[in-house]
C-alpha cells in the first residue's frame, strides 16, 4: 500500500477537512504514516487567516522537497492558501504537484489520478455552487475509540469583516440540512463518541431547516451524546433563543467562544463588526445570567490599522472587565483582497515593534486572569470526561471539564467515562488532581490498545 502524510495548519475546520481527506485516501488504498520521510503522498492542508501561517506552510514545503527527490513522493497543497493563491502557488513552488481548494476534497482521486497518469500539475480551486454543494460525511469507524468529535454544520461566511480573508477562501455561507447533521451525530454516538462539537466559520448563523438553537437542542437529545459544543460565533448571532438553550439544556456545554476582536468602538466600526462594546457586553451578561459559571473565550486583534494607544487601552480595559477564561490574540497582518489591507496606508499602519509590545502586554494580562481563574478551582471537585492518557505523563489520565478546561489526573477510569476529580494544582492553562469517583462508564467498550499515531501533524496556528 502507498502511504500518506497530512500536515494540517489552522482551525478545527481544517483539522476536520484533513480527516475527510484521510477517508478519501483510504478508499484509494493509501495508509497513513506518522513520518513524512516514509510517505508517497504529502498534503499540506493550509490556513491563510494570518500571514505567519502562510510562511510556515512555505517553510514546511521546503522541508518536504527532499522526500520528493528521494522517493518520488507527490506533494499537494489544500485548504485556504490553496484557494487564495490558486495557480500562483504552482508557479511559485516548481516541485509542487497539485493544488486544491476546500470544496474539492471529494475530487482527490481524480486530481491524484491526473497527476500520476498525465504527469500533469493540477489546480482545482473552483467553488461548488451552494445548491450543488454536498457536505462530506464522516465515516463513523474512523472515530471508533474516540470520545469527542467534530461535525461540520455549515461552511463559508457572509460577513465581510475588513480584516478577514475567509469569505474569499471559503466562499458564501452554506448550511447543512439538520437531518443530515443529526444522522451523523447518531452514527458517531453508536461507536462511542460522547461529545460533539458543531463547527463552521460562522456557526450560529446556521440556516439548515431549523435555527441554530434548535439544532443544538436536537443534537443534545441524540442517545449517547452527553456534551454538545460549537465554534465559532459572531456576536450578532447570539440570539435570545440561543441564550435560552443554554438555560434549559445542561448537555450544551457551558463554554462560549465569542470573538470581540477589539475594545474600541471606533476600531470595531473600521473592522466592519456590527456591534459596539456596550452591545457585546449586554449579550454576554444575558448569557452569563442564563448559565452561571459559563466559561467565555475570545479572539482579539492587536495593531489594527489606525489603532491608537487609547484604542488599545480600551481593549485592555475590556479584557479586565470581562475576565475571559482565555483569549486568542494576534497582531494584525494584512490579508489579500480585504478592506483593511486596501486601506491600511490611509488608516495608518502600526509599526511592528508597537504591535508586538501591545500584544505582549495584553497576553501578560490574560495570563494573570487565566491563572487567577484556575487557581480559584484548587481544592474544588470538577466533572471530567476522560479522553485518554495524559500526553505529559502516561501514568495519568486526561480529560476536560464541561467548561472546556484541561485536566490531567491520577486515576484509572477508561476512556469515555465521566469522573469526579479533586483539583490540587493549577496553571493558567490546565488543572491537575486525583480521581474521586466514576459517574458514568463508556457507552461502547473502549479500544483494548491505544489508537495508532495520528497521521496528522497539527500545527496550532489560527
Amino acid at each position: 500500500m502507498k502511504r500518506y502524510f497530512i500536515h494540517t495548519f489552522g482551525c478545527q475546520m481544517n483539522v476536520n477537512d484533513s480527516l475527510r481527506m484521510s477517508e478519501v485516501l483510504a478508499k484509494m488504498s493509501y495508509e497513513p504514516t506518522p513520518v513524512p520521510e516514509n510517505a508517497d503522498l504529502i498534503i499540506l492542508n493550509t490556513c491563510s487567516i494570518r500571514e505567519k501561517a502562510e510562511d510556515k506552510m512555505l517553510s514546511a514545503l521546503g522541508r518536504y522537497k527532499p522526500v520528493k527527490a528521494s522517493r518520488g513522493a507527490l506533494i499537494g497543497v489544500g485548504g485556504c492558501v490553496a484557494q487564495q493563491e490558486k495557480d500562483r502557488l504552482i508557479k511559485k513552488v516548481p516541485y509542487l504537484d497539485f493544488v486544491f481548494g476546500p470544496d474539492n476534497i471529494a475530487r482527490l482521486p481524480d486530481i491524484i489520478g491526473r497527476v500520476e497518469s498525465e504527469r500533469a500539475r493540477v489546480v482545482e480551486t473552483a467553488f461548488v455552487d451552494s445548491e450543488e454543494y454536498v457536505f462530506p460525511r464522516a465515516d463513523p469507524e474512523t472515530s471508533r475509540g474516540k470520545v469527542t468529535e467534530f461535525v461540520t454544520v455549515m461552511k463559508g461566511c457572509d460577513n465581510v469583516c475588513s480584516f478577514c480573508v475567509v469569505p474569499h477562501t471559503r466562499g458564501r455561507e452554506v448550511s447543512r440540512a439538520f437531518p443530515e447533521v443529526l444522522l451523523e451525530v447518531d452514527s458517531l454516538a453508536k461507536v462511542g463518541v460522547r461529545e460533539v462539537t458543531l463547527i463552521g466559520q460562522n456557526v450560529n448563523s446556521y440556516l439548515g431547516g431549523v435555527s441554530f438553537a434548535q439544532l443544538l437542542l436536537r443534537t443534545a437529545e441524540v442517545p449517547g451524546i452527553e456534551r454538545v459544543r460549537f465554534t465559532t460565533s459572531h456576536p450578532h448571532d447570539l440570539s435570545d433563543e440561543l441564550i435560552e438553550a443554554f438555560r434549559t439544556q445542561p448537555k450544551i456545554a457551558p463554554h462560549f467562544h465569542l470573538p470581540v476582536q477589539c475594545g474600541s468602538d471606533r476600531i470595531l466600526k473600521m473592522m466592519r463588526r456590527d456591534y459596539t462594546v456596550v452591545q457585546y457586553m449586554e449579550r454576554l451578561n444575558k448569557l452569563r445570567e442564563a448559565r452561571p459559571g459559563i466559561a467565555v473565550t475570545t479572539d482579539i486583534i492587536v495593531g489594527f490599522p489606525g489603532e491608537t494607544e487609547e484604542d488599545f487601552e480600551m481593549t485592555m480595559k475590556l479584557t479586565e472587565e470581562v475576565r475571559f477564561d482565555n483569549q486568542f490574540s494576534f497582531i494584525y497582518s494584512p490579508r489579500p483582497k480585504t478592506g483593511a489591507a486596501l486601506r491600511e496606508k490611509d488608516w495608518g499602519p502600526i509599526a511592528h515593534e508597537v504591535k508586538i509590545a501591545r500584544l505582549e502586554r495584553l497576553q501578560k494580562l490574560q495570563r494573570r486572569i487565566s491563572a487567577e481563574t484556575t487557581a480559584a478551582l484548587v481544592d474544588s471537585v470538577v466533572e471530567v470526561m476522560v479522553e485518554g492518557h495524559s500526553r505529559y505523563d502516561a501514568a495519568k489520565r486526561f480529560g476536560r471539564t464541561p467548561e472546556n478546561r484541561t485536566v490531567n489526573f491520577e486515576g484509572d477510569a477508561p476512556t469515555g467515562s465521566f469522573v469526579t476529580v479533586k483539583v490540587d494544582r493549577s496553571t493558567p492553562n490546565q488543572l491537575s488532581g486525583k480521581q474521586l469517583a466514576v459517574l458514568q462508564l463508556p457507552t461502547v467498550e473502549p479500544l483494548p490498545v491505544a489508537p495508532p499515531v495520528s497521521p496528522f501533524h497539527v500545527v496550532a496556528e489560527a
